[in-house]
């Protein structure tokens, strides 16, 4: 008798052990960065609203793994961890970019499993306070005249998601982007100092970014946000450059991929427990006080997504000259 109580409670044992060894059990997710910025941000929001949402049991684990806009991560998670079901890495638009430049080494969009994409930023044009430029179209009319005398700056160099929202408004005023007057910051708070010191004459940043930087007093303007339609919040009173005529959009996507591995059982259940997760009460909340639009993309539909936004930067990247993935 005792010989099957035994065996009995090591079978409820092991049977309590595979329960707990799902892909929602002791989470990570991977920031492919230092700590800070947009990529920590993006797995604190989901560690902080799975928590809140009760989605998963055990709080979510956050490791940074910096390198190449994501790239090392990207690597180290179709090499080395193809298969982990419990592991999320955080990405974005100019993680999206630099695939479609071939940043990422011999890997591109198709070798791993995108799952959500959870919330939003947008391109911005900013000008100092003092600025001659009243509008998006007196900083084109400016481009058209001359385009040496318009200088601008931002974070990244050629081929960034800064540099190309640069370019794009150089296109729109019929100048080569190869001729624009471009200055390459480390980061945007470095640009928007430049900007407000009439070293550069245009930030081509990001709306939200801004958008904090104007609560913390920067003297700046946005003259036109890169979004399909106008911001809430803050910026509503903003047009958007397509209101303007100029067909420029620029989205920075906020999401999560899992490795290539991972089953398809264990990544739509990370699929569907991100789509509780964004229709969950007060994640709207939460999403806001990072600086994030509403944006809500999961499963195939975010998987979607992410290969029609590689492939549109992939072209983009070819009409400007610079290198790409072939397609």
């Amino acid at each position: 008798m005792k010989l099957i109580h035994t065996t009995l409670a090591a079978a409820l044992g092991l049977a309590a052990f595979a329960a707990g060894a799902g892909p929602l059990d002791k989470t990570e997710c991977i920031a492919p960065a230092k700590p800070g910025g947009g990529f920590d941000l993006t797995c604190k929001l989901a560690q902080s609203g799975l928590a809140d949402a009760k989605l998963i049991a055990d709080p979510m684990r956050v490791t940074y793994m910096p390198g190449g806009i994501g790239a090392v991560a990207y690597n180290a998670i179709v090499a080395q961890r193809p298969d982990a079901a419990n592991t999320i890495v955080a990405f974005s638009g100019g993680s999206l970019l630099n695939i479609a430049q071939g940043k990422f080494g011999r890997y591109d969009e198709n070798d791993v499993r995108w799952i959500a994409g959870i919330g939003t930023d947008y391109g911005a044009l900013v000008v100092a306070e003092t600025s001659p430029f009243k509008s998006m179209k007196d900083v084109l009319a400016a481009l058209k005249a001359d385009p040496t005398k318009v200088v601008f700056g931002a974070g990244g160099t050629v081929g960034s998601q800064d540099w190309m929202k640069a370019a794009l408004v150089a296109r729109a005023a019929g100048v080569d982007p190869k001729g624009m007057r471009f200055v390459a910051f480390e980061g945007g708070g470095e640009a928007m100092t430049a900007l407000q010191g009439g070293h550069i004459h245009v930030f081509t940043g990001d709306a939200a970014e801004t958008s904090q930087q104007i609560k913390a007093g920067s003297k700046v303007r946005v003259l036109a946000v890169m979004a399909d339609k106008r911001l809430p919040g803050d910026l509503a009173q903003v047009p958007t450059a397509k209101e303007l005529g100029f067909d420029i959009e620029w989205p920075i996507l906020r999401g999560f991929y899992v490795g290539p591995k991972v089953s398809d059982a264990d990544a739509k259940l990370w699929s569907d427990t991100f789509a509780k997760l964004l229709a969950s009460p007060g994640f709207d909340k939460l999403r806001a006080e990072r600086g994030l639009y509403p944006m809500a993309l999961t499963g195939a539909e975010a998987d979607a997504y992410v290969k029609k936004q590689v492939a549109n930067y992939r072209k983009l990247a070819q009409d400007f000259g610079l290198a790409t993935t072939a397609k």
